[in-house]
């Protein structure tokens, strides 16, 4: 099938190690509302339809689904691996066996490396699937840079033995980061993160890219499917603001496609998902045409909310105040 967006037409964004990669992936998380043949299908057309970079983890439930997509489009000639950008990560209950977690990836995504390799979360606090937002880990404890970096030193191994290519960091902020990146050998190329128009996170965006770490965005739409356990009476939905939609009606495109616009030019990675193959187009498309003028931008700017959605209290330890203590939001390490 002849691709609807060519791939070559795509943006690229450079990593610090020199490596073109797209400036838009295609994300997998969809398990609390799609089958993963669901969201292996996704990934089947999105591939036809010219993505070439996929956000996938281990806790997601669907990389052996997933992997078979990608060899089918291989064997068929679809694709080539060295092609794609595939991404995945390390769950809190596999910090200590790093390599077995890595392994078990390559095998189910039947891609014989991963170009980027996440540890999903800076904390090995585990919950059990499909949780409701009150569950709580009695081991779960609150970050250490000790145990962090040990779970790090296991990465930088994968990439010496050609397992991976590169180091990804996700769910960081400014103070565990600058606990942790001087000792580091092999830096992070990218950190995964919650970003969308009402939450920017500017500080810590601006801090990456001064560490030549590139800001890959979940989220990127303010998630309005993102599960009810996330949902909270004071969220923003970014999509629904007068803004959003005005810049939307003079483009003639949906307030997604802004959203997605504007993650492009300010600079990050977004990584939008869809089942349906008119929304994964149309996102795809969006970042070859029609670029959002400088006001535009500028209003988009003024949208910020500090309206985290993601907010991990499943993941809270013992003698934690609430969520807020996960982000160490007063600028340091909450023990």
């Amino acid at each position: 099938m002849k691709p609807f967006i060519e791939p070559s037409l795509v943006p690229k964004v450079t990593l610090y190690t020199g490596e073109e990669i797209p400036c838009v992936g295609m994300g997998t998380f969809g398990s609390d509302r799609f089958t993963p043949d669901e969201v292996s299908g996704a990934v089947a057309g999105a591939i036809r339809c010219g993505y070439r970079m996929f956000d996938c983890a281990a806790c997601y439930g669907n990389e052996d689904q997933i992997g078979e997509v990608f060899r089918q489009a291989f064997t068929e000639g679809v694709v080539e691996r060295k092609e794609l950008f595939i991404m995945t990560k390390v769950w809190n209950d596999m910090h200590e066996r790093v390599e077995e977690s890595c392994k078990k990836s390559i095998v189910d995504l039947q891609c014989d490396y991963i170009d980027m390799f996440f540890i999903h979360w800076p904390f090995p606090n585990y919950h059990a699937p499909n949780c409701d937002v009150d569950s709580r880990n009695p081991d779960s404890k609150p970050f250490s840079p000790e145990e962090f970096l040990k779970t790090y030193r296991r990465c930088e191994e994968l990439v010496e033995k050609g397992l991976i290519r590169n180091i990804g960091i996700s769910n960081m902020t400014i103070p565990k980061l600058e606990a942790v990146l001087p000792h580091m050998k092999v830096m992070p190329a990218a950190c995964e993160m919650e970003l969308h128009p009402c939450f920017q996170q500017k500080e810590l965006f601006n801090y990456l890219v001064a560490h030549k770490i590139q800001p890959i965005g979940f989220m990127p739409l303010g998630s309005p499917q993102r599960p009810e356990r996330d949902m909270c009476p004071e969220d923003v939905a970014d999509l629904q603001t007068p803004e959003m939609k005005e810049i939307a009606a003079a483009h003639g495109i949906h307030p997604a496609v802004v959203a997605l616009k504007w993650a492009h030019q300010r600079g990050q990675i977004p990584i939008p998902f869809s089942i349906h193959e008119v929304e994964y187009v149309s996102n795809l498309r969006s970042f070859t045409e029609d670029p959002l003028t400088e006001e535009e931008m500028s209003r988009i700017a003024t949208l910020e909310r500090n309206n985290r959605l993601v907010k991990g209290q499943v993941f809270l330890w013992e003698g934690a105040n609430d969520w807020h203590d996960l982000w160490d939001e007063d600028g340091v390490i909450v023990k």
